[in-house]
């Protein structure tokens, strides 16, 4: 396999600022797997209409009690802003995970905050796709991504009421290459004055700087300049870990100060607060409650579509161990498979995944789906690998598409796999 290797790395050093290998380890394959061009629509039907049926639900959960929003795992100190909705859009990046098998699609969760496989998608898959002499059928949803950026960082500055040129700063944690380049990518996108900033050179400044009885520095988001932050895209920097951040000196919780003077219009941020309402899985089971009840807030044509799309999701496992149905539990706040296990229909585990992370937060529970299975070649050889696409929303449309590979519990070791157009299909 020494050409074969040698092939692969060859190719993705070209890319610049791009991770191809992870941990050490393998991560983008240079390997296509071509889908039909029907699978592709379908698969972005089903992302519109997932799509609207969150996005109508965010009304609910925008009028329901705090004691709900807490039922939902939403933590205590998010209370305040997660209702906000500074945009037209609950979310300007968002990405819905699908298992797609027999013509069927099925929604296994949606990360509505800080979704990454955005480069792999958006941009190395074309150049994949392009190597192999297969269609992308992602072309064109870079420039729309670009747009969509654009208009929400305009948006989000009107929204703060900015009267002077504003400081636009993209930050993630600077000793993360995928995190880091990630957000240089949508960085480079956006292509307007700005700067990329580690999170740990931020400042936040909490109480008026004062001289003579005049405001010298107002409370703020501070560059290394000593600048004002007016607008910070942190794309990568999950809400759920922001509002815990504190200051390793002082112990001061500069997570929820931030997100004070979101609330203040003293900083706009992206993906919106707004976002952070739908990202919990137990929403999954609020709609599907909705759908159980046939509730009057859907009409009949989402309640078909969450009967299609979504699977049953609930905060117990009682009905799938009265039914002897296999499920799934996972963290209403959780990433990359972490804390993720399945049961069998006895409630008993079958999987685990070594990281548990997540096993102090709400636990969702969802109805057990197999992986689809696909041939997968590696610089070890030919595998046999579980797969799923990840589908993005953008601003309310769908968009590009891409492909996980590994276990049947995706996690921080799956694959990117590269997807492409099926030749002669029309």
């Amino acid at each position: 396999m020494e050409p074969f290797k040698k092939k692969r790395q060859q190719f993705y050093q070209q890319i610049d600022k791009f991770w191809h290998d992870l941990y050490e380890t393998e991560y983008a394959l240079f390997d296509v797997k071509c889908i039909s061009r029907e699978t592709m629509e379908n698969i972005r039907l089903a992302t519109e209409r997932i799509g609207l049926i969150y996005t109508k639900c965010a009304q609910i959960l925008r009028q329901v009690p705090d004691e709900t929003l807490l039922q939902l795992g939403f933590p205590h100190t998010s209370i305040d802003f997660i209702r906000l909705r500074p945009i037209p859009f609950e979310s300007v990046i968002a990405r819905m995970d699908l298992v797609v098998q027999n013509e069927k699609i099925k929604l296994l969760e949606y990360n509505s905050d800080t979704p990454t496989f955005i480069k792999e998608t958006f941009f190395v898959n074309g150049k994949v796709c392009e190597a192999f002499g297969v269609e992308n059928p992602n072309a064109g949803c870079e420039v729309k991504l670009q747009r969509a950026i654009k208009s929400a960082v305009n948006l989000s500055l009107h929204s703060i009421d900015l009267k002077t040129s504003p400081n636009i700063v993209f930050s993630s944690h600077g000793d993360h290459d995928e995190d880091r380049f990630t957000t240089m990518y949508l960085k480079r996108l956006f292509a307007r004055e700005s700067q990329y900033l580690s999170l740990s050179d931020l400042r936040l400044i909490d109480a008026p700087v004062m001289e003579n009885g005049k405001v010298l520095i107002e409370p703020g988001l501070y560059d290394q300049q000593g600048r004002k932050i007016d607008l910070l895209y942190r794309q990568t920097y999950p809400i759920e870990h922001l509002i815990d951040d504190q200051d390793p000196n002082s112990n001061e919780n500069v997570g929820q100060l931030l997100l004070k003077f979101v609330q203040e219009k003293r900083l706009a941020i992206l993906n919106p607060a707004s976002s952070f309402l739908l990202q919990s899985k137990a929403v999954m089971a609020l709609i599907w409650g909705l759908y159980e009840e046939k509730h009057p807030f859907l009409s009949s044509k989402e309640l078909e579509w969450i009967e299609t799309y979504f699977l049953p999701t609930y905060l117990d496992d009682d009905l799938f161990i009265s039914q002897g149905v296999p499920y799934v539990r996972k963290p209403a706040f959780g990433r990359e498979g972490d804390t993720v296990e399945i049961f069998n229909g006895c409630g008993e585990k079958i999987e685990t995944p070594k990281n548990q992370t997540y096993q102090n937060v709400l636990q969702v529970y969802q109805q057990f789906i197999e992986l689809p299975t696909t041939q997968i070649q590696t610089e070890q050889g030919k595998k046999l690998a579980h797969y799923m696409f990840g589908s993005f929303y953008i601003n309310g449309e769908a968009s590009a598409i891409g492909i996980r590979a590994g276990a049947q519990i995706t996690d921080n070791e799956s694959y990117f796999l590269p997807v492409g157009l099926a030749k002669g299909d029309e």
